[in-house]
């Protein structure tokens, strides 16, 4: 680039010179200054006879700057083969801007800017050493105005295409790929691909929440959604709508009539699904495996229905805690769902205590291959069914059971091994809020190979916590395979602690070992020293509120780097 400043041919001094330097030096003559010396009534006669005289010429200056400057770019980016060539469009005739180089102000003063009458000459082009130096590497250049790169023109729409899918699979496909539609007829052909459209999720962005709806914006929103169905959706797989609060229904049997192969609906915060949408679903997508329809509002019998007819096909429910999940619970104890693989029922944070009659022996005859069973925020009840046999086979496909609560939990252990009796493939136990659950309950559970305990107290209670020695005994079961454990607020003693976390600092896998939350444990500096310094893989460390730890270490810890800095500190 500094060669090719070289080149750029000096500003003339016509171009620097104006109309204003003509006028500059006119009051300098002596007829002026003889004037000066003369009477007020003396001096009125030359200045209007010179303001008259100066008029036209400056009309004549002005025209003659409008045609001078004239917009035209001054330089080309052309493409060569590894590098960018900048070729400048100026000639002698043309102004370059250049910094001003410091000089004193007496020069400054002496300077005299003198009229120079511009000749017009035919332009001569002036060739700079960029364009020579690309003739030699044999770059074929074009010498053209104002044209742009044609790379988006030559490039294939397979390329584009993966290269769209990479960023929908990143942010979304919408709005993204209506966006880049937009471009040119290239990117339009490249995001047109029913390939990126698989996986749509789309929120309520046509008008503010709370106004209402005039009737031309209704017929708008229909228009879209035919319209996708129409042209986008041939291989939809997941659908996903979120913040519905009309046009719901429509939109479900809209989607359910043009995609055959959906296989997964999510509907979050929508209201106004009716039966009808349902059955749709049911008879126009056999390969429909999960429904999501949590926190949203619909018919009592809709989804109870829809699970009674086509239960065979679903293997993920996720809804919400109400009175409708109750008949879902009932209609999945009854064995309308035997290929249900995942079965998650949640409720708000701020719920507060929420329980949940559910007979465990029931669902697990009727769902033998379940393999994720969560109630977040939400406590079971136990309940019993008539003709419901005592003992039963468990859930002998479970990998992750999550009964997490913000607020106190009646899960005792004899309820937990009910669950779990017959799961030896449990993975991740989550255990959030269960105060009443020891850790004499955990060790006798027949999972042999956990990796994820999350076992810690989040709520503020005066009740008092069953379980306050033993944690030892759980961490020398699973020292070798656990990864991730969290003991918040739980009130084991420090000798109980220092025992725990030698353990697993003498694992045969504590390499592995990622994730460890002792927030308001009885944890000790000489127990924490021997962890930090065993365990390389350690990325999370949680020591807020530890009363047995110095100032200055009791805070989040995350990344090596910064959880290495404690060995420093307690040495």
């Amino acid at each position: 680039m500094d060669s090719i400043n070289e080149e750029l041919p000096a500003p003339d001094e016509t171009a620097v010179s104006g109309p204003s330097s003509q006028h500059i030096s006119a009051p300098g003559s002596e007829d002026e200054v003889n004037s000066a010396k003369v009477g007020p009534a003396k001096r009125r006669e030359p200045l209007k006879r010179k303001a008259s005289s100066l008029k036209p010429e400056k009309s004549k200056t002005k025209k003659k700057s409008k045609i001078r400057q004239a917009p035209r770019p001054s330089y080309t980016v052309q493409h060569g083969e590894d590098m960018l060539l900048i070729i400048s469009n100026i000639n002698q005739f043309d102004s370059v801007w250049k910094p001003k180089r410091k000089r004193c102000k007496k020069k400054k003063a002496k300077t005299k800017i003198t009229p120079v009458k511009k000749k017009k000459c035919p332009p001569k082009p002036k060739v700079p050493k960029a364009k020579k130096e690309a003739s030699v590497s044999d770059v074929h250049l074009e010498e053209v105005e104002g044209s742009s790169p044609d790379w988006g023109q030559n490039l294939p729409v397979e390329v584009l295409v993966k290269i769209f899918e990479m960023a929908v699979l990143q942010d979304g496909a919408v709005p993204f790929l209506c966006r880049v539609g937009r471009v040119c007829r290239l990117w339009n052909s490249a995001a047109s691909s029913p390939t990126l459209w698989r996986s749509v999720s789309i929120g309520y962005c046509w008008i503010e929440p709370g106004k209402s709806q005039l009737p031309g914006t209704e017929q708008k929103i229909r228009n879209t959604i035919d319209w996708l169905a129409q042209n986008r959706f041939s291989q939809l797989r997941e659908f996903s709508l979120c913040h519905w609060k009309k046009h719901v229904d429509y939109v479900v049997q809209t989607v359910a009539g043009s995609c055959s192969n959906l296989q997964s609906l999510k509907l979050s915060y929508c209201m106004g699904v009716t039966k009808e949408a349902f059955q749709n679903l049911g008879s126009s997508c056999p390969s429909l495996e999960s429904i999501n329809v949590q926190h949203t509002e619909f018919q009592d019998d809709g989804l109870v229905s829809f699970v009674e007819t086509y239960g065979n096909q679903l293997k993920r429910i996720f809804v919400t805690r109400s009175s409708k999940s109750d008949k879902l619970l009932n209609v999945l104890c009854r064995g309308c769902c035997p290929e249900l693989r995942v079965l998650e029922i949640n409720t708000k944070l701020d719920s507060g205590y929420c329980p949940l009659p559910i007979c465990i022996q029931a669902l697990q005859i009727g769902c033998p291959k379940l393999q994720i069973f969560r109630l977040m925020n939400v406590s079971p009840i136990p309940k019993m069914i008539r003709n419901t046999p005592s003992s039963t086979p468990g859930f002998p496909m479970l990998e992750e059971l999550c009964i997490a609560s913000s607020s106190h939990s009646f899960m005792t252990d004899h309820d937990l091994l009910n669950v779990l009796h017959g799961s030896p493939h449990l993975r991740l136990l989550d255990l959030r809020g269960c105060s009443r659950v020891t850790a004499t309950g955990l060790y006798s559970l027949p999972c042999e190979d956990l990796e994820c305990l999350y076992w810690g107290l989040y709520f503020n209670s005066n009740v008092m916590v069953a379980s306050n020695k033993g944690i030892h005994m759980l961490t020398q079961k699973w020292s070798r395979t656990l990864r991730e454990l969290d003991l918040t607020n739980q009130p084991f003693t420090e000798e109980d602690m220092e025992i725990a976390i030698g353990h697993l600092a003498h694992g045969p896998q504590v390499d592995a070992f990622r994730s460890l939350n002792l927030s308001g444990t009885k944890i000790t500096s000489s127990a924490l020293r021997l962890l930090v310094a065993q365990s390389s893989a350690l990325s999370y460390l949680n020591l807020s509120s530890c009363r047995y730890l110095p100032r200055g270490l009791k805070r989040i810890y995350r990344g090596q780097e910064d959880i290495q800095q404690i060995l420093d500190k307690l040495d």
